[in-house]
């Protein structure tokens, strides 16, 4: 497959902080754990600095699903169930995306998510391109290039996957599930921005007393944030869990929580480790989360709601 090859002062410009407010999907694989929920909801309840103009429901297998298609359909309810409980509408704007992997043929996936996201990135211009915001197996973006290249001249790409690229491996579930779709769009030369978790995205540890301190009991959204929590946590005591996916919002709600830096794009090897060629092309990568500011927006969004 070949990609149109964009110039550095182009790529350059992409990879800068949005300094408006951004046009974004989000492609989620909302049932796999808890963070996505909170994703979610912080992208919808930030509207001074983001256009959410649609969802993307994401392939994931686990001990929550029964395969990749079962993980996509749970994931899929899962936002409507958040989207109603936001009071938004969920035609034309969640879709169904990818039941396989791209895998070891690098076969494009075609489904409602990947079309709907190859005919907003085509219509968008030039001057504001539409940000990608992946935080799940990257399936539904690497089909979309792989169906139509053309349209890395009109996104950015923002990805919760992999670890830090000084960690020693990067066996991170993102990644994991679908290494081949993730070579595919480090490859492809696509403006790309990388929230690594360990060591990065790791900070943004919560823990179910302050979840339930500053947004259980003001409406249906912290109630249910809370409720999901203590079901993944049963056991409270000295108990916290990291809320991932926030990190991919918050750089683009304020990137100043979120330091990055630019570097040559990553090898992603078949053994799941870093690789260095300082001759590729330039991605962006966080080195590091403000974890307290990020919450506290978040948490004082939440209970801005009336619901």
């Amino acid at each position: 497959m070949t990609f149109p090859l964009l110039g550095e002062e182009l790529r350059l410009n992409r990879l800068q902080p949005p300094t408006g407010k951004a046009r974004m999907v989000l492609d989620t694989d909302t049932y796999n754990e808890i963070d996505d929920q909170f994703a979610l909801t912080y992208a919808l309840l930030s509207p001074e600095k983001l256009a959410v103009e649609a969802v993307y429901a994401a392939p994931f297998h686990n001990s929550r699903s029964s395969g990749p298609g079962d993980g996509m359909e749970k994931s899929y309810e899962e936002i409507l169930r958040l989207l109603d409980f936001l009071g938004v509408a969920a035609d034309g704007f969640a879709f169904r995306g990818s039941t396989e992997y791209v895998g070891g043929t690098r076969q494009p996936q075609d489904n409602d998510a990947v079309r709907d996201l190859i005919e907003r990135a085509l219509a968008s211009p030039a001057e504001d391109p539409l940000y990608v915001v992946a935080i799940g197996a990257i399936t539904n973006v690497a089909s979309a290039l792989l169906l139509e290249p053309e349209i890395i001249r009109n996104i950015v790409v923002v990805w919760l996957g992999g670890h830090n690229l000084n960690w020693p491996h990067s066996r991170e579930f993102n990644l994991a599930q679908d290494v081949p779709a993730a070579q595919v769009v480090l490859d492809s030369g696509v403006p790309f921005v990388i929230a690594p978790c360990y060591g990065v995205s790791s900070h943004l540890l919560t823990t179910l007393p302050e979840l339930q301190a500053c947004i259980g009991g003001v409406n249906r959204v912290g109630d249910y944030l809370c409720q999901i929590f203590s079901e993944y946590k049963p056991d409270a005591f000295a108990a916290s869990s990291v809320i991932w996916d926030i990190s991919t919002i918050a750089w683009l709600i304020n990137p100043d929580w979120v330091p990055s830096d630019t570097a040559p794009s990553p090898i992603l090897t078949d053994q799941l480790t870093w690789s260095v060629d300082r001759s590729r092309h330039l991605v962006r990568v966080a080195n590091f989360v403000q974890r307290d500011p990020i919450f506290r927006d978040l948490f004082s969004k939440i209970r801005g709601l009336t619901n």
